[in-house]
């Protein structure tokens, strides 16, 4: 039998023998009544969260769950979470978690209504907490640095040098954080091989992927990582061994308050919809098995988990983003939305460079070459000013940016009709959401744009009113990152 299989059969027997002295009765973890911090939670379900529409995620900034690269938000439970707001018809707001040893306090408070990052099924929390069904199986393994000398080593040498056995850690110490189910699973583990593994507990900011870190800079000596978080970050670190089990297959689910059972429903029937689709496993393997993507994005400065920028371009952006008093990352997010950060974009309709200018208006501006970032990112924030003076007479700052921006898109007369349209409405000219917004969207028919007060007829309202909405949405992307 195979090392590997010796101790998946140990761990086995253990697990048997440890769930013998347990109570598992769902009672134990289910009853409200008998629970104060059950008892005392929010009581807001899916019928409250469809009325406002907006899913409230708490998620984790990490290298696999939720991140930017390139000026782009990514990460498994990020893309995940768009397409179940897409399926649910909401919002999706996204909450980054700073302590996770109070997430269940966020949630049952109502802060938010879904944790959404790969936590560990076990009973002990589901005593305070109810989980959706699993999106992935996984075990936790043992990460242990190899010597730093290990590819000068001999395969034996090697071998010896490291840890084979859970048995072997027996008065070693293991670094995790404390409310985390490497916690609870250590605890058993130093139960069933019958001796103690003393558990150093660390900062609950810290991620899995740098506390891997720690151990790879022989901080730590040794972690437990999910078998998929290990290899990921470890095809990074050659250094690290991550092939040794200490747990048999655990379900890793998002987490629901309890009282939220028809939302927790709603949650559960699209998991089992998508599970076993191909987009489910497209946008797995991307974060945890794509091991080439895994290492340009960590070696890239344009990683926030490594560096806090977002563009070749943020020093250009923030100086003429001060000439007309926006905030930085709002500006980036234009750029970004306009050409990707690449000054070399060419749209169909003509428009080149960072800031996507026509040419006759980039000529206008002064632009002598239409690809130099500096003159593009120059000539584009003088005519964004020359849009947001037309909107002197909105009260709100943020409004008069998104009549701005929808300005920048589809050209200021058709923000000015939008306007004219919404008053002859009964709406207000100067909201944004749910007034100018909708007439834009309007001006797409002939019964709107064929009136004698439109001065600019047709507009396909759709591409302004979605550029404003993605790059303020963007923009709050931007903010937690950076």
């Amino acid at each position: 039998m195979k090392p590997n299989q010796l101790i998946a059969t140990f761990l086995l027997l253990c697990t048997l023998m440890s769930c013998k002295n347990r109570d598992t009765s769902s009672e134990s973890f289910n009853n409200e009544a008998d629970n104060p911090i059950v008892a005392n939670s929010v009581n807001r379900d899916l019928e409250a969260i469809k009325k406002d529409g907006v899913l409230k995620a708490l998620v984790v900034y990490s290298s696999t769950s939720y991140f930017l690269y390139k000026g782009q938000a990514m990460g498994f439970e990020y893309e995940m979470l768009q397409l179940l707001a897409k399926d649910l018809n909401l919002v999706l707001d996204i909450v980054v978690s700073n302590n996770l040893d109070s997430e269940f306090e966020v949630l049952n408070r109502g802060d938010v209504d879904l944790i959404a990052h790969g936590m560990t099924i076990t009973q002990q929390r589901q005593w305070e907490v109810d989980f959706t069904e699993y999106l992935y199986l996984t075990k936790q393994v043992l990460v242990q640095k190899k010597p730093d000398n290990f590819r000068k080593l001999s395969w034996k040498s090697l071998d010896r040098a490291l840890i084979h056995n859970p048995i072997e850690l027996i008065g070693d110490t293991i670094s995790i954080r404390r409310n985390s189910a490497y916690y609870e699973r250590l605890m058993s583990l130093s139960n069933e091989i019958g001796g103690e593994i003393v558990i150093d507990t660390l900062d609950s900011k810290l991620s899995t992927g740098e506390i891997m870190d720690m151990v790879a800079e022989g901080k730590v000596k040794y972690t437990v990582a999910d078998e998929n978080l290990a290899r990921i970050n470890a095809s990074n670190l050659p250094i690290l061994d991550v092939s040794v089990p200490i747990s048999l297959s655990q379900r890793i689910a998002w987490v629901t308050r309890k009282k939220s059972k028809n939302f927790r429903n709603a949650v559960n029937e699209w998991i089992l919809k998508n599970r076993k689709t191909t987009k489910f496993a497209v946008i797995y393997n991307k974060y945890f098995k794509n091991k080439r993507s895994f290492q340009r994005r960590v070696k890239s400065e344009y990683y926030s988990l490594k560096n806090n920028q977002i563009s070749t371009y943020d020093a250009i952006i923030k100086k003429y983003a001060k000439t007309i008093n926006w905030d930085w990352r709002l500006l980036a997010s234009q750029v970004y939305q306009e050409s990707k950060f690449d000054p070399k974009a060419s749209s169909w309709a003509g428009a080149k460079g960072l800031m996507q200018l026509m040419p006759a208006t980039a000529e206008s501006l002064g632009v002598t070459d239409i690809k130099d970032p500096e003159q593009s990112i120059k000539a584009g924030t003088k005519y964004l000013m020359q849009n947001y003076k037309a909107f002197e007479s909105v009260p709100d700052e943020i409004t008069k940016i998104k009549f701005t921006l929808a300005s920048y898109n589809c050209g200021l007369g058709h923000v000015l009709d939008a306007q004219r349209l919404a008053e002859t409405k009964g709406l207000n000219p100067n909201i944004w959401e749910g007034n100018v917004e909708e007439m834009l969207l309007a001006l797409k028919l002939p019964g709107n744009y064929k009136q004698s007060f439109i001065k600019y007829g047709y507009v396909r309202g759709t591409e302004p009113v979605n550029y404003v909405n993605q790059i303020f949405e963007r923009f709050e992307h931007y903010k937690e990152f950076i």
